[in-house]
């Protein structure tokens, strides 16, 4: 939430992106107690709040709770409404992965499909090694690419 809302914000000002699609996130506890909001409903507020009309933000999905969730909830999504081309705005480190596990699960759609990585507040591409957070962020999403390789 703190990076992609804002980076879709600015594909959709450039006219690259004509809507933005949000994920229905898993509820977790704290929201089901009202102490805090569910994540699609503050995502779809940054994008607002950052000029993005409501009629061009779509939430997508039931409880998604990982990339492949998402995955399979834009495949439902591009089988209502065909579209040409996405634009999946990630993280710099889950680009591979996702490219991966996107092209995979939206082959057969004919939906060419561009991953574009937001920039993190925290570090660069060219200088996440000097940054704890950044090399936790490498460290973990090599494991995650490997599960997803061997998962799915």
């Amino acid at each position: 939430m703190e990076t992609r809302p804002f980076e879709a914000a600015r594909l959709y000002h450039e006219g690259m992106a004509p809507r933005v699609l949000i994920m229905n996130v898993r509820i977790g506890n704290t929201e089901v107690l009202g102490i805090t909001r569910p994540e699609a409903e503050i995502e779809r507020e940054i994008l607002l709040k950052n000029g993005v009309p409501s009629d061009a933000i779509t939430a997508v999905g039931d409880g998604v709770q990982s990339t492949r969730d998402e995955s399979l909830a834009v495949w439902k999504w591009v089988a209502q409404n065909h579209p040409a081309r996405i634009i999946i705005t990630t993280d710099i480190f889950h680009t591979r992965r996702v490219r991966w596990l996107f092209r995979k699960t939206l082959k057969n759609t004919g939906v060419a499909i561009i991953v574009h990585p937001a920039p993190s507040r925290d570090y660069t591409v060219s200088d996440w090694w000097q940054h704890e957070d950044g090399l936790i962020a490498f460290q973990n999403e090599i494991v995650k690419f490997a599960y997803y390789w061997v998962r799915y």
